[in-house]
């Protein structure tokens, strides 16, 4: 074996890792938990984060009064033109590994290039199938009595927790350390 199909089957094979780390990462859980505070009153805000969660799609699962803990559950869908994308990608990985095999053994004929007939449809299903799941939203109210300003302490998804605070910060005048919209690189 050559140098050149020695590195290039070496490179196919990192792209091979690559494409199986993106589809574990896919479907990895990243619930987050955050405080946030806001200068309206307690039963403005829970009203205000019910009707948002709701109008969200999200279903109210559990009231504990004791805790102050309200806990919604909603259901997250693969993304279809995304699963498409991984089937094509997938697709021509496994054919660039198949064109490399038949480079290193001629014998196999053109037998390898059919790999990218099983790598395109498992690689697709595989992000479809992982990346369904249900999600928690818990928040619970910190405050120990009634005050004119709320504390929240939030447990739910890490996009979700965004998309949150970006769509509610300035009705609810929410504050918050910010950690939700730096990067952890």
């Amino acid at each position: 074996m050559n140098y050149y199909l020695s590195s290039t089957l070496i490179l196919t094979i990192l792209l091979a890792i690559g494409l199986l780390f993106f589809l574990k990462a896919s479907s990895k859980d990243r619930t987050t938990i955050i405080d946030i505070s806001s200068s309206k009153k307690p039963i403005e805000v829970l009203n205000e984060v019910c009707n948002w969660l709701k109008l969200r799609g999200w279903h109210q699962i559990k009231v504990n009064s004791e805790k102050k803990i309200l806990t919604f559950k909603g259901q997250v869908v693969s993304s279809k033109s995304l699963a498409i994308f991984l089937s094509i990608l997938g697709g021509l990985g496994s054919c660039s590994l198949g064109l490399v095999l038949v480079q290193i053994y001629p014998f196999l004929n053109w037998w390898p290039i059919l790999l990218g007939l099983v790598g395109g449809p498992i690689s697709g299903f595989v992000y479809f199938r992982n990346s369904q799941r249900e999600e928690i939203f818990e928040f619970k109210l910190i405050n120990e009595n009634e005050v004119k300003y709320t504390q929240l302490r939030l447990s739910a998804h890490r996009d979700e927790l965004i998309a949150f605070e970006n769509d509610l910060k300035d009705k609810l005048e929410l504050r918050s350390d910010g950690s939700l919209f730096k990067t952890p690189i």
